[in-house]
């Protein structure tokens, strides 16, 4: 079967990676953050204000506004749709896509445009992060994009480029500060010094890159300005990054200074193998030329990506998903390993890293079909076809014979479209109903209960309750209650809660429970349904009123 080795068919792998991404829109949102920044967003909605900015009672002071924008406005065009909240993901994401077909087509060759793009569509962080929406969706397309217009600047001098590339780049800093802004520095720092053109950096038009930036980013100061003052400005342009880089009020979470490097071998399945060796392969041949500029090696990719990866790994505070910005720069550069070893001649490392895709087929697809009738209920007839016709196709395509560049990359998308629609279709569908906020939001409907009548008791925020209720419920304390004449409703996480307030004199005169999980983080003793129970627990919906 070479029908998709064929280049006027590779549209229809964007297609099949397309119906991925859309069966991900509809997803249940997930706890915690996905659903948190939902329901930030859908304050800001509701409350038809931008400027002001909370995490539940609380105003925030922590990540810029511009990903909670998009997410309102969004609201507002679509309506309190998950789809509608995720939209904005995964129009950067087709924007990151673009620019990464662009670059690879530049900066390696046009007969691999497709690998670049394609790489990074099926790394699996990036499908994760347009169905588990955070700011990264947002961040990741808005820096490979400022880098793509930046170099094109480099090549032709034009000014456009310039000004989309600092428009860009303020988007960057507006989704998640200087992180974005340091990813697009260091990569075009690292492509100057690599290719000795200095006159760049003393053009007039860089000027006019500083001022269209901060134009850009003038929204955001504003608005921090608005709710925090100046002290709310020197936190967004100093303090933001420094204090998740010292872990300044946040818990520290892993002194493992490799911790990006190997999370890199998940968050850049099932690509990292090649691009480690690639990695050590391209900086072989540049060191052999005596460090001068070598065919077949670039430095707007790997080198920003190296700095980036060392400055961030002395960090106190680490999480997997601060690598998304990187993908499409590593995707760019994946690619060329690929071209730049069937140049050179070298099949026999091709085979090898052939041999690791069959290995990552059987593993992955064992696995896929484990999860697929041995985990949940019997998935419907409809993801039963899906996932067979998936597998066929990937199936078909691994046994013909086919340059072998061609079939690494062809089969290794395949694999991941595969997987994903085991994942997209079923699997997060199913562990997502154990959410126990989004439950007690289903039986608050069912039983047709006033919203308004509704507290979060304490601290036991849920916010999948609020999404799936379409109100940002209040919370409430002990001493609050007190003051309340009427039955109320409250929303607890915890057994004891229940019991501390009969003994306040408060009468319980209906419960309503539901199961919970917290399903980021999955088990096996989880995964097994004979063993299930033992790791769930219960949410509580009470609803109480004084003893007379």
């Amino acid at each position: 079967m070479d029908f998709f080795y064929k280049k006027k068919n590779i549209k229809y792998l964007y297609i099949l990676i397309a119906i991925v991404y859309a069966i991900g829109l509809f997803i249940p949102l997930m706890e915690n953050d996905s659903a948190q920044h939902a329901v930030m967003a859908m304050r800001m909605y509701l409350n038809d204000n931008l400027f002001e900015f909370y995490k539940g009672p609380n105003p925030y002071l922590d990540k810029p506004h511009m990903h909670f924008w998009l997410a309102a406005i969004s609201y507002k065009i679509f309506g309190l749709q998950e789809w509608a909240y995720r939209l904005p993901a995964i129009l950067f994401t087709v924007l990151g896509a673009i620019s990464t077909y662009h670059l690879t087509k530049k900066l390696y060759d046009k007969s691999i445009a497709h690998y670049g793009s394609l790489i990074f569509l099926t790394s699996q962080s990036i499908i994760l992060a347009n169905h588990d929406v955070r700011t990264d969706a947002v961040l990741t397309g808005a820096v490979i994009f400022s880098i793509w217009q930046f170099f094109e600047y480099l090549l032709t001098k034009k000014t456009l480029p310039i000004i989309l590339g600092a428009v860009a780049m303020g988007i960057a800093f507006s989704t998640k500060g200087f992180y974005g802004v340091a990813i697009i520095c260091f990569s075009l720092f690292a492509h100057i010094i690599y290719n000795k053109k200095f006159s760049f950096i003393f053009s007039y038009k860089i000027l006019i890159a500083f001022v269209v930036f901060f134009l850009s980013i003038t929204p955001i100061l504003y608005a921090y300005y608005v709710q925090f003052g100046w002290d709310g400005v020197e936190f967004i342009l100093w303090k933001q990054n420094v204090n998740r880089a010292t872990a300044s009020g946040f818990k520290q979470n892993s002194p493992d200074y490799a911790f990006f490097f190997h999370s890199l071998l998940w968050v850049f399945l099932p690509w990292a193998f090649l691009m480690y060796f690639g990695l050590f392969y391209q900086i072989k041949k540049w060191v052999k030329n005596g460090f001068k500029k070598t065919k077949g090696v670039e430095f707007l990719t790997i080198g920003g990506i190296l700095i980036i990866l060392v400055i961030i790994s002395f960090s106190k505070f680490k999480l997997p998903h601060y690598l998304n910005p990187l993908i499409p720069s590593l995707s760019i550069f994946t690619a060329g390993v690929l071209y730049n070893l069937n140049v050179d001649g070298k099949q026999k490392t091709l085979k090898v890293f052939l041999g690791f895709v069959y290995f990552f087929v059987l593993v992955l697809a064992i696995a896929s079909f484990l999860i697929l009738f041995f985990t949940f209920n019997t998935p419907t007839i409809l993801t039963v076809i899906l996932a067979l016709l998936s597998f066929i196709i990937l199936i078909l395509t691994l046994v013909k014979k086919e340059e072998i560049s061609n079939k690494i990359l062809v089969n290794s998308v395949l694999l991941m479209i595969f997987v994903n629609v085991v994942l997209n279709s079923y699997f997060y569908p199913k562990l997502l109903q154990y959410q126990g906020g989004m439950n007690i939001a289903k039986i608050i409907k069912e039983k047709n209960i006033n919203i308004d009548d509704i507290y979060i008791y304490e601290n036991n925020y849920s916010w999948s309750l609020d999404f799936y209720t379409k109100k940002n419920i209040p919370w409430i304390s002990t001493d609050e209650i007190k003051d309340i004449k009427d039955e109320i409703w409250l929303f607890t996480k915890k057994k004891n809660d229940i019991e501390n307030l009969k003994k306040q004199e408060f009468i319980i005169t209906e419960k309503i429970e539901a199961e919970n999980f917290r399903v980021t983080r999955l088990n096996l003793k989880f995964l097994n349904p004979k063993t299930r129970s033992s790791k769930t627990g219960k949410v509580y919906l009470v609803k109480i009123k004084k003893e007379v």
